[in-house]
């Protein structure tokens, strides 16, 4: 049974009380910090007025890093996939040889 931890996470100068298992800690402080830094790249590079919305500009940007690793995932299987039906289809070959 995995040992639950309180611990206090800061985004975006506002700090959240989580209950989590001991396993996730390290994750959810290392996104935080990715937050807050793209947070601030945001808030350099472009005029952004409302923390609102610099925070939908990070999850769009976190949910597009996202679903592209899903996407460049299912590329490289299907890419698999053909290779190994390739090679069935060599082992076929020389095994009715």
């Amino acid at each position: 049974m995995d040992e639950k931890l309180k611990i206090k996470i800061s985004i975006a100068d506002r700090v959240y009380p989580l209950t989590v298992d001991l396993s996730q800690e390290e994750g959810l402080r290392s996104a935080s910090k990715k937050i807050d830094v793209m947070i601030k790249q945001f808030e350099e590079n472009y005029a952004v007025r409302d923390k609102q919305d610099v925070l939908a500009m990070c999850a769009l940007q976190f949910a597009s890093q996202s679903e592209q690793k899903q996407i460049d995932n299912t590329i490289d299987g299907e890419a698999t996939i053909e290779r190994i039906k390739k090679i069935n289809a060599l082992l076929d070959q020389y095994l009715d040889n």
